[in-house]
């Protein structure tokens, strides 16, 4: 992997975000990561297409060497932390590309700032509907329908959260490791073994896990009740042109969910990268690239 050094930018909140900036092509991409990673988990993509465009890729507050002053309950903050951020940057018109959570934040920001959004990229995204978190049975299997009251409630829960957050505190690699081969890099290539140890350093990077698997299950950009509550409505205010891409091995976020996005958004073009699970970016970087590029134009 290339050596990539992040730059800093203040925020009027206190926080300080991180971030990459590669290319000098004359259109701007904008890359949101996901939940456990940073920016440097762009970096297949940014090796493919740095000499064509200029791409921006921050780190979220409470990853990778962002601050996390300030906790949060929504992906809301976060979306303003971007929109400050590409803001004081000056750039204007962009395209905007997000991974899983990612997605989410892309899809607020697309929604509410349409005139510096020009297209927009979900990249096996989270749903407009959110992403449920359930409460599980002795044997640990969710029970459908069931959410929890709180974030301190949730935190307790013992597959999804509290065991992703004991390995992060711990830096437990061969866990971590085990847990990205299973659902994340389940088929397709894997990071060599000195790429893994840069990708891990990154992920054991985040503070922030409660508050964002608690801000998963509040997101609902529908018009539509969910399992946490109405949503806002805000889908329908997203008409850029946009691409959905999803893994057709995809673990982490099911068809389903992918479904829900291509519903919410008619005019999208949606296409599915064989070959991949959670991340084409690993999996397929080649057929993710040519993808992103033929959107572009």
């Amino acid at each position: 992997m290339q050596q990539y050094h992040k730059k800093f930018l203040d925020l009027s909140n206190g926080e300080r975000l991180a971030y990459l900036e590669e290319g000098k092509g004359k259109q701007t991409l904008l890359l949101i990561h996901g939940n456990m990673s940073s920016s440097i988990h762009w970096t297949p993509l940014i090796e493919r297409l740095g000499n064509e465009y200029k791409i921006i890729a921050p780190d979220m507050r409470g990853f990778g060497d962002s601050s996390y002053k300030q906790r949060f309950d929504s992906l809301e903050p976060l979306a303003e932390d971007i929109h400050e951020f590409y803001t004081k940057l000056g750039l204007k018109n962009f395209v905007i590309a997000g991974w899983s959570t990612g997605g989410g934040v892309a899809m607020l920001l697309a929604a509410k700032y349409p005139n510096d959004v020009k297209k927009i990229i979900l990249m096996d995204s989270m749903s407009v509907a959110g992403y449920p978190i359930f409460k599980k049975d002795a044997n640990g299997a969710p029970i459908l329908g069931q959410v929890y009251l709180n974030k301190e409630e949730m935190a307790k829960d013992p597959l999804q959260v509290a065991a992703a957050a004991k390995c992060i505190e711990d830096k437990n690699a061969p866990y971590m490791t085990q847990l990205w081969n299973l659902v994340i890099y389940n088929v397709g290539a894997k990071p060599s073994e000195e790429d893994n140890k840069i990708y891990l350093a990154e992920t054991f990077k985040e503070r922030c896990l409660i508050d964002i698997d608690w801000s998963l299950t509040q997101f609902n950009i529908t018009s539509l009740p969910g399992f946490y509550g109405m949503g806002n409505g805000l889908a329908s205010k997203i008409k850029q042109p946009m691409l959905i891409l999803w893994g057709e091995n995809d673990l982490t976020v099911p068809k389903i969910m992918t479904d829900q996005n291509v519903a919410s958004f008619p005019h999208a073009k949606f296409e599915i990268i064989k070959g991949s699970g959670h991340s084409p970016l690993m999996a397929a970087p080649d057929k993710l690239a040519t993808a992103v590029k033929a959107f572009i134009g």
